[in-house]
C-alpha cells in the first residue's frame, strides 16, 4: 500500500475509532459523524477492526454491511472509501475506481478519491487505448483537483495534528506530481514528465519517484542526469529489487546513448 493511502486511511480510522467512542461517552453532544444506534456503532466499529486487521476481504465485507443496514450513515463516505482502498490493495483496479466515483459522487472535494481516481487512470491507461486522451483529462483534472484542494481545504480530521497534517500534505502532493508524471510519460512528453517527477522526488525522495525521474530524463537525451541519479539509487544495498532493476537498465540506456553521442 502506498504510504499516502496508508496515511489517510489510518488518519481517518483512528479519527472515527475517537469519534465512535467519544459519542458512547457523550451522545447528546456528538461531534462530526456519529452513529444513531449501538447497532451502527457497532458496525463502524466492525469496519475499522477489520481495516485495522489489514485483511481487505473483511473489509469490503464490513462496508458493504455497515452501508446496507445502515443507509443513512453518517460514516457512508468513509465506508465507501475504504471498500475502493481495498480494492486497489488486492488489484481489483475496476472496482476500486468504480468505489472511488461512488465517493466523488458523495462529496467531489474529497482528496483521497480524487487522487485515487487520477492514479487509477494515469496507471491503466495505455498508449493505444482510443480513449487515451479522454481517460488521461480525466486522471489530470482530478490530480490537479487534489492538488489544490490539499492546500486549501484544510485538515480532513481534526483529530490529527497540524504537524501530521502537513506530513500527509507532502505525501499527498507529491503523490500526485508523480500520477502527473505518469500521464505525460504516456503521452511521450518527456520534459513535462520530468518536471512532475522532479517535483514529487521534492516533496518526497522515494526511490520509485526518483528512478521514474531518470527513466524520463533519458528518454528526453539528458543522460548524464539520468545515469548520476541511478548511481545514487544503486548505491543504496537495500533498494527494492524491482526498482534496481529498472535503475540498471535505464543507466545502461543513458551510458549507450552517451557513447553513441546522443
Amino acid at each position: 500500500m502506498k504510504r499516502m493511502i496508508l496515511t489517510g486511511i489510518l488518519a481517518l480510522g483512528a479519527g472515527v475509532a475517537a469519534l465512535t467512542a467519544q459519542q458512547a461517552a457523550a451522545p447528546a453532544a456528538p461531534k462530526g459523524p456519529a452513529p444513531k444506534s449501538k447497532g451502527e456503532m457497532e458496525a463502524v466499529q466492525a469496519l475499522f477492526t477489520a481495516q485495522q486487521s489489514g485483511n481487505m476481504d473483511n473489509v469490503i465485507k464490513a462496508a458493504d454491511e455497515l452501508t446496507s443496514k445502515y443507509s443513512d450513515t453518517d460514516f457512508k463516505e468513509i465506508a465507501t472509501y475504504l471498500q475502493a482502498a481495498a480494492y486497489q490493495q488486492k488489484g481489483d483496479w475496476i472496482k476500486a475506481d468504480i468505489y472511488a466515483e461512488k465517493v466523488l459522487e458523495m462529496n467531489p472535494k474529497n482528496i483521497q478519491a480524487t487522487l485515487m481516481v487520477g492514479e487509477l487512470l494515469a496507471q491503466h491507461t495505455g498508449q493505444n487505448d482510443l480513449d487515451r486522451e479522454e481517460k488521461l483529462g480525466k486522471a489530470e483534472k482530478q490530480l490537479n483537483a487534489t492538488i489544490e484542494n490539499v492546500k486549501t481545504g484544510g485538515k480532513p480530521n481534526p483529530q490529527i495534528t497540524d504537524a501530521q497534517w502537513a506530513e500527509s500534505q507532502k505525501f499527498m502532493i507529491a503523490e500526485a506530481q508523480n500520477d502527473l508524471g505518469l500521464i505525460e510519460l504516456t503521452r511521450k512528453h518527456y520534459d513535462k514528465a520530468a518536471t512532475y517527477f522532479r517535483s514529487a522526488v521534492e516533496g518526497d525522495p522515494q526511490p520509485a519517484y526518483s528512478v521514474r525521474l531518470a527513466s524520463a530524463l533519458q528518454s528526453d537525451g539528458k543522460n548524464a542526469e539520468a545515469i548520476a541519479i541511478c548511481d545514487k539509487l544503486l548505491a543504496d544495498p537495500q533498494l527494492h529489487p524491482a526498482i534496481k532493476g529498472v535503475a540498471e537498465n535505464v543507466k545502461k540506456a543513458a551510458t549507450e546513448a552517451s557513447k553513441g553521442g546522443k
